[in-house]
């Protein structure tokens, strides 16, 4: 043994460190360099090292070929569920804002809106828990460290809230005397106040989501947990407005139009800074069939923010421009939820961010280690 550590010259045919022979044929003139410890062979007689035959860089692989986190096993009835609690969401905020502006179909179409979007929501999460009844067990405890936990009571008590202000749309089929017209005139006092309650408990519900997301160990969604809250909330406004603008007539669809201006411009500065702003983990969500859903999802709100704006008009280019929300939302959630599992899937965006977050470490140490030697060194002068 000779140098550091790293065996001398060999010759052809003897045992290498580890056990084996050096081989024959077009590899039997290498032989071990001396002096180095990077474990790299040239050729005899100094000339120029054969570039094929080195170290080649190291693949992002763990053992066995296993990945270095498993992917989630939600299938995509999850992203399902997650644009339909986004539309619940979104169409109880239409629905306030027409009942504070008196566009009373407009909030008739978004109440409805919102509680077949909640059925379909609860349906799929369910559908995808595999039992009922452990729906029914995560209400026994209230965890709020647990996003999961707290997700199941905004959904269940924004679920009361807005079945209470959709049944109220009903008052107007009761008698207008009798016990039952005493109904007809209360339930619209009741439903506006419990619409407004179900408003106020909807930006949690659009948003829970997004915090589900970034509490999991999936590379892509735990680094966008500051984008993506705000990117839930903007798509699931412009959904419930995209539904308003096409259910409602042009003359009440005003808030509507206002309120999708406002989820399309939240929406579309969330994604860009999610698609562009975390530099290797941004990555997922630009390549293959996440990058082509999200691609198509900002193009979509794009024209449905132009159909808002144009819309006043036509009620042609407002049932455009809201369908185009609605379709933007539904890319939007399937392309984030195929964007993570993505990045789950390939060990580099678990490998290259935690190498990267050493090293900062190591080189903040080394800078506050060398701070005060060169305070000492300085002292020793004076």
């Amino acid at each position: 043994m000779t140098g550091e550590g790293v065996p001398a010259e060999r010759e052809v045919g003897s045992t290498p460190p580890g056990g084996g022979r050096v081989p024959h044929g077009d590899q039997a003139a290498l032989s071990w360099e001396q002096g180095r410890g990077d474990g790299r062979r040239k050729p005899r007689g100094g000339g120029k090292r054969d570039e094929s035959v080195m170290v080649p860089d190291a693949a992002f692989e763990s053992y066995y070929g296993r990945a270095v986190l498993k992917a989630p096993v939600w299938t995509h009835d999850i992203a399902i569920y997650l644009f339909t609690g986004g539309l619940a969401a979104g169409s109880s905020m239409v629905a306030a804002g027409a009942s504070l502006t008196g566009a009373e179909t407009l909030r008739r179409n978004s109440r409805l809106t919102c509680l077949g979007a909640l059925g379909a929501s609860t349906f799929f999460l369910i559908k995808d828990l595999g039992r009922p009844g452990r729906f029914h067990h995560m209400l026994r405890v209230a965890k709020p460290t647990s996003p999961m936990s707290m997700g199941t009571w905004i959904l269940s008590s924004f679920g009361g809230l807005a079945g209470a202000a959709a049944v109220t749309e009903a008052a107007p089929l009761l008698p207008r005397t009798g016990v039952l017209g005493l109904g007809r005139r209360l339930l619209p006092v009741a439903g506006s106040a419990s619409g407004l309650a179900a408003a106020a408990v909807a930006p949690a519900l659009a948003t829970y989501t997004a915090v589900l997301f970034a509490d999991t160990a999936v590379p892509s969604w735990h680094e966008v947990y500051r984008e993506l809250p705000f990117m839930f909330g903007g798509s699931a406004l412009a959904s419930g407005a995209g539904a308003g603008m096409v259910l409602a007539p042009v003359a009440q669809a005003a808030p509507a139009r206002r309120l999708a201006l406002v989820g399309a411009a939240l929406e579309l500065a969330a994604g860009h800074r999610l698609e562009e702003g975390h530099g290797l983990l941004s990555e997922p969500y630009r390549q293959g069939r996440p990058g082509t859903l999200l691609r198509a999802a900002r193009a979509l709100t794009v024209a449905g923010a132009v159909g808002a704006l144009l819309g006043g008009r036509s009620r042609v280019v407002s049932v455009a421009g809201g369908a185009c929300l609605l379709a933007g939302s539904v890319a939007t959630r399937f392309g984030v939820f195929e964007g993570g599992v993505a990045s789950a899937k390939d060990p580099k965006y678990t490998v290259v961010p935690q190498r990267e977050r050493v090293n900062a470490r190591r080189g903040a140490k080394q800078t506050s280690t060398a701070q005060p030697e060169a305070g000492r060194d300085d002292a020793g002068k004076h």
